[in-house]
């Protein structure tokens, strides 16, 4: 699937440097893009770029198919004359290294619909006529989702379950009239929706014309306080109120013994087949228009997901159920041609996963640093075991990075105990002949010197940081997601040391993308 070998730094748009308290796709983006060029990185890897609902995660998103307003760069808007320098003043105290989204969201958002005013008020025809293109090429989903965060902002951002029912249950004459109702609200959220559209195709556009490739992240499931279970409740397993049947999530593993409850409902896969998988073709179709590669998460789940009682306090008392299989990628192949997935094959993996897999060729996961404990999968992600077409990560936004895990103790996010700890970092050094006082750039030269045809590494390992860098602990739901890249910590001396390793290790660019 790779035409080239090739590396790459994951690093989402949100810890990007820039002056407005959270990463956007502004200038500092389009700079990272090219130091990652001049470092010999071929990938830019970010995770999902969906409006954040509950708790900031990129995988809880008011839409499978829009993209974050607060990604959006002010600095652009200000450009059209949307916004002015007075929008400017009295800005919160932004931390560089951390989002604060307490502060950031109100800011940002605010100043997102200044410029809509303002839009409304001097747009162009030209302007006028792009952004009406855009509305109608979107429709499918563009719709339902303006309206439901219209309902969602007259509804004091309350989940849809408690709207009045006639809302609830999407009566065609109550939303008729919140359409009318509404209006001005839902072309407010057409416009966030198209600033980001335009922003995003600008910015990938030029990484494609310096050699980089964007790989994006797509969740296997949506948040249950989504336009997309809203709109399509028959593809999901709820109640008749709405509420989920069962939810998701993962059982006892290396980072929980109680297993992760994640709270997504689950879908309703016999429904979902008898209409084609018709859903889930538009969102692989829009994932390909918004990337060059796509991670797909939690990929096992097509084969069988954790289903667990909705009421259940942990996820220890769930139980397998049934995925779609092969039916689902079968059909997209068929609609839509090869498809260039990476599947996130991590987990509690059976033959029965490995061989969707591979039956349509998709990259597998390697991570290094589950390779040296004992897991009966470790052997598979010891380099000498790799197959060529595989990718591999030092880690994951789920690991600790690679130097809070290797200086890690027990009960610090994962399971294992001192012992296996201990055990665990005596294998590391005997396997890669080294003291550890580098282990981060240890980790880095061995993912670039295997067969692997991808390799990949967060940015807090090529910076050597430690666990408070770290961008998600899973299972918990406070102080994830805020890691910032301060603007001066990505120096050329880390330029200078990637481009080094992977000239030696033939990591190449991509051939650069014209038109």
């Amino acid at each position: 699937m790779f035409p080239v070998r090739c590396s790459g730094i994951l690093l989402h748009v949100t810890s990007l440097p820039s002056p407005h308290g959270i990463g956007d796709l502004g200038a500092e983006a389009v700079d990272f893009v090219e130091a990652l060029g001049r470092a010999r990185q071929g990938i830019w890897q970010v995770l999902p770029l969906g409006p954040t609902g509950y708790g900031d995660s990129p995988y809880q998103c008011f839409s499978a198919f829009a993209g974050n307003p607060l990604l959006v760069d002010l600095r652009e808007l200000a450009y059209l004359g949307w916004l002015t320098p007075a929008d400017f003043h009295e800005a919160p105290d932004f931390d560089a290294a951390s989002v604060n989204f307490g502060r950031v969201v109100p800011w940002k958002l605010d100043r997102l619909r200044r410029a809509f005013a303002r839009f409304r008020e001097t747009a162009t025809a030209e302007q006028m006529a792009e952004q009406a293109t855009f509305r109608d090429a979107n429709r499918l989903w563009l719709d339902d989702y303006a309206l439901f965060m219209a309902l969602k902002h007259e509804h004091y951002q309350v989940e849809w379950t408690r709207w009045p029912a006639e809302l609830a249950l999407r009566e065609p004459a109550a939303l008729g009239a919140a359409r009318e109702r509404l209006a001005a609200e839902i072309d407010y959220h057409v416009f966030g929706q198209w600033c980001f559209a335009r922003q995003w195709t600008a910015l990938r556009a030029h990484a494609n014309a310096r050699g980089v490739r964007i790989i994006g992240d797509l969740p296997i499931f949506v948040a249950h306080d989504s336009a997309d279970v809203w709109a399509g409740r028959e593809l999901f397993l709820l109640e008749a109120n709405g509420w989920p049947r069962v939810v998701a999530g993962v059982p006892p593993d290396y980072f929980s013994a109680t297993g992760q409850l994640w709270g997504n409902p689950l879908y309703d896969w016999a429904r979902l087949a008898e209409l084609g998988y018709e859903w889930w073709l538009q969102r692989l179709a829009q994932a390909t228009r918004l990337f060059d590669y796509v991670r797909i998460d939690h990929f096992r789940g097509f084969v069988a997901n954790w289903e667990i009682p909705r009421e259940a306090p942990t996820a220890a008392s769930g139980r397998w159920a049934p995925g779609p299989g092969a039916a689902l990628f079968a059909t997209a192949t068929s609609r839509l041609g090869l498809i260039p997935l990476i599947a996130e094959d991590l987990g509690v993996i059976t033959p029965q996963v490995e061989s969707l897999r591979d039956e349509f060729a998709y990259p597998g996961m390697r991570i290094l640093q589950f390779a040296f404990g004992t897991d009966p999968k470790a052997p598979d992600y010891l380099p000498h075991n790799f197959i060529p077409g595989c990718a591999v990560y030092t880690g994951t936004h789920d690991n600790d990075t690679t130097v809070g895990w290797f200086h890690s103790a027990a009960g610090e996010g994962t399971t294992r105990t001192a012992e296996q700890i201990a055990a665990e970092r005596q294998r590391v050094l005997r396997y890669l002949g080294t003291d550890g006082s580098e282990i981060h750039w240890d980790l880095i030269r061995l993912a670039l010197s295997s067969v692997a045809k991808l390799a990949v590494f967060p940015m807090q390992d090529v910076l050597g940081l430690g666990s408070s860098a770290r961008m998600n602990m899973p299972g918990t739901t406070a102080g994830n997601w805020q890691w910032r890249l301060p603007p001066t910590q990505f120096t050329l001396d880390h330029e200078a040391r990637l481009a080094e390793l992977s000239a030696a290790y033939e990591r190449q660019l991509f051939p650069a993308a014209t038109g």
